[in-house]
């Protein structure tokens, strides 16, 4: 049986999917009320991160 996601949908459009950070030095570098937050609503589903770095 196929559950309805609907409400997982909604809450991963609004909080959005993708972070942006800079790493200045070897560190991440977060402003003074900058954090990353992760919110976990499809339950046990497989997940995947991909990493992408771009510089120098």
């Amino acid at each position: 049986m196929r559950r309805d996601t609907t409400d997982e949908n909604l809450k991963r459009q609004i909080m959005g999917r993708e972070v942006v950070v800079a790493i200045t030095e070897g560190r991440l570098d977060f402003g003074t009320w900058e954090r990353i937050f992760y919110g976990e609503f499809d339950g046990r589903m497989k997940k995947r991160v991909l990493v992408k770095i771009i510089g120098e």
